[in-house]
């Protein structure tokens, strides 16, 4: 299973950010941008209008994270607009299979965003409906907070949620991804690579670096190190 990268421009200077998109073009797989509206979350950042000319500007791919109050609402459209993957929070949306289905129908990818406090057992059974499922790694509002490691565990029993689930459907070859949000670094992309996460969004860790490429290109050998070495993914 492939290692992603997806740099954070939470992190990055929003005076420039076509230059900062351009600046991890070469190291990166995704573009991640998070979208706040200070009521989900207590942080107000960028919405569709900025995602819409990141665009017209950005050779990635654009990874968009809803942390918005009514996902149900607003999500399509993002995917409408070109964006490559979205995902909404299961701790907001009132309908989510709809709304994963109106992402995908769009176009685009659809992920399921869950909180550090939120367990992943009860959306097991709209594992069949997402591309991927965002696990937060901090609480989300904020860049640069401390990376939880209560949440390992659940990436552990999401992965074997996963893996149990190809292992029923043989026929069935889409792959759904794990992503982590918050706090990964060269301290703990190692730890959640070895859990099971596969796409792993960094913000500080690279836009906070004097060179951004680099220090996204030495994450993506750690986990891939990690990755190579861990049980789940022998046993995959």
């Amino acid at each position: 299973m492939a290692v992603q990268i997806s740099p954070s421009i939470l992190s990055a200077d929003f005076a420039r950010l076509a230059d900062e998109a351009k600046a991890v073009e070469e190291a990166a797989d995704w573009l991640h941008v998070d979208v706040m509206d200070n009521h989900f979350v207590p942080n107000l950042t960028l919405g569709l209008p900025v995602v819409e000319a990141l665009l017209k500007h950005a050779l990635l791919p654009i990874d968009c994270h809803l942390m918005i109050e009514d996902p149900d609402r607003h999500a399509p459209a993002y995917a409408e607009a070109g964006a490559g993957s979205v995902t909404i929070h299961a701790e907001a949306a009132k309908a989510p299979v709809r709304t994963l289905r109106a992402i995908r129908a769009a176009g685009a990818r659809c992920g399921l965003g869950i909180n550090p406090g939120t367990a992943i057992e009860p959306y097991a059974d709209l594992l069949d409906e997402v591309d991927m499922v965002l696990l937060m790694t901090v609480e989300p509002g904020f860049g640069g907070q401390k990376f939880l490691d209560m949440v390992l565990p659940k990436i552990r029993r999401t992965r074997a949620m996963l893996t149990a689930r190809r292992a029923g459907r043989p026929a069935d070859g889409r792959e759904i991804w794990i992503q982590v949000d918050g706090g990964v670094s060269v301290e703990t992309i190692e730890r959640c690579a070895d859990a099971g996460a596969d796409v792993f969004v960094a913000g500080s860790a690279v836009y906070g670096a004097q060179d951004p490429a680099r220090a996204a290109r030495d994450l993506r050998a750690q986990a891939e190190r990690a990755t190579a070495r861990a049980a789940w993914n022998a046993a995959g």
